[in-house]
């Protein structure tokens, strides 16, 4: 299991520039430009009544409503301060599950909920509660179930969080993205560190077993020094998860960053000095490398299950839930089941008129293929463990792996050459540098990705 090294890396400008490409975040494979609009709710239906109901779901409940907007969002968001509009989605919700629990046959059980958006807390509490009500009614919590909500630390306070805990919810997720005051309003997102500090630790005090805190960086007015304060801010806190993303600046899909002046943003060497030194922070704050840009303490199940060689990546990023299938409720949220992909409508008028007339709302999906799954399987243990086993893969899929890949394996061969891979008679292993470069190793194994020349609709890796 490789892991990014805790002593300085130096990283040459011209591989820089050859990997600052832009690329998929992996959290699916095939990935979600892919699917096809063939795919509709009878074939979703279909893949949910052939699943059966002995292994625990993953679910998803996607609350799209935010009062705010945020420039660098590329969620799918409804921006309102109108929290009428809450009854009528919370509705739609209500009868989706209807539907997805009649095609599983009953109520199925479940070891991870995770709410999202949007901004979950744009409910009130009496909201929150009709919603847990509605999913614990059609589907089975099981005892010891990681239940995560996302919250917005600018609406919520210790009784609203003390109402989380007695719902059931035991972690955090807390968008925080950077603390520094000119930034937070470069991005239209101010909140004070205080503010934010406050909810760390009421949360904290309330016994919420794991708090996970996001960042972005790359973000307009960021520099490197300023990154690294925010970084220290929060490894002072001691969530036990940390997030940092790369902010993907894609004025052409997302209306909102027309709103963020291209020469703010800081160059792909400064976002790669901000990566560096938040990874060096971090370790020398004791946490754990997960993968990509995700960290956690030692005693967070999530590095439990990095170390177990458990770790799974889906559609909320890096999860303890190994290969679980995976329940998207809600406007534009995906379904994973088996070997079959399935996106609700992203439009809500669409999603709630689909439900009125009694028909899962989805709007497009995939069934995969059998080289489909053999890729996912190569792509998924890149990213989730450094290391590919050709043994593992041989026994599961009848491929002799090197044969296989043939083209590929010379592509890596370059790669290796840069200090990237390590290619072992029967693995491939990511090295410390190449973890830096590890979306860039995966897609080698993207077969639609190398077959197509545009990439404009994925975000740059650095």
């Amino acid at each position: 299991m490789a892991a990014v090294s805790e002593r300085s890396i130096d990283i040459d400008a011209d591989l820089l520039r050859r990997h600052d490409v832009a690329g998929p975040r992996y959290t699916s494979y095939p990935t979600t430009d892919r699917f096809v609009e063939a795919y509709q709710g009878a074939q979703h239906r279909h893949a949910l009544r052939q699943r059966g109901s002995a292994q625990p779901l993953s679910v998803y409940v996607h609350i799209p409503f935010c009062e705010q907007l945020c420039h660098y969002c590329a969620c799918n968001k409804i921006i309102t301060r109108h929290h009428e509009r809450s009854a009528p989605y919370l509705a739609a919700l209500a009868a989706e599950l209807d539907l997805v629990a009649e095609a599983l046959g009953g109520a199925a059980p479940a070891s991870q909920l995770h709410v999202g958006g949007g901004s979950p807390t744009f409910l009130s509490d009496g909201e929150l509660s009709e919603l847990m009500g509605l999913l614990q009614r059609r589907i089975k919590l099981l005892p010891g179930a990681e239940l995560c909500i996302e919250v917005d630390p600018r609406n919520v306070d210790r009784q609203r969080l003390a109402h989380l805990r007695r719902l059931g919810f035991n972690r955090l997720s807390i968008g925080v993205q950077d603390l520094e005051p000119a930034v937070q309003k470069a991005v239209h997102r101010v909140q004070p560190a205080a503010q934010v500090s406050s909810v760390v630790e009421q949360a904290h005090e309330l016994g919420f077993t794991s708090i996970n805190v996001d960042l972005i960086y790359g973000l307009p007015l960021q520099t490197p020094a300023s990154f690294a304060r925010t970084v220290a801010q929060v490894a002072a806190w001691r969530p036990q998860r940390v997030a940092f993303y790369p902010y993907a600046h894609q004025p052409h899909r997302f209306k909102s960053q027309r709103r963020i002046a291209a020469e703010l943003l800081p160059p792909a060497g400064d976002k790669l000095a901000m990566l560096s030194g938040a990874i060096s922070a971090l370790l020398g704050e004791g946490y754990c490398h997960i993968g990509m840009d995700h960290f956690a303490l030692p005693d967070d199940p999530l590095a439990v299950a990095k170390r177990q060689g458990r770790l799974h990546r889906g559609f909320q990023g890096y999860s303890t839930q190994s290969d679980a299938d995976q329940i998207g409720l809600g406007v534009s949220a995906i379904s994973r089941i088996g070997a079959t992909y399935a996106q609700n409508a992203t439009v809500l008028t669409e999603y709630e008129d689909a439900l009125r007339q009694r028909v899962l709302p989805v709007q497009r999906g995939l069934a995969l293929t059998r080289d489909d799954l053999l890729r996912r399987a190569v792509i998924m243990a890149l990213l989730c463990q450094g290391r590919v086993e050709f043994e593992s893969l041989a026994a599961s899929y009848l491929v002799d792996v090197p044969r296989h890949f043939a083209m590929e394996m010379e592509k890596l061969q370059q790669m290796a050459a840069q200090g990237l891979v390590a290619l072992e008679p029967g693995a491939i292993q990511v090295t410390p540098l190449g973890w830096y470069f590890v979306r860039s190793i995966a897609m080698v194994f993207d077969r639609y990705l190398q077959a197509d020349a545009s990439r404009e609709r994925f975000s740059r890796i650095i």
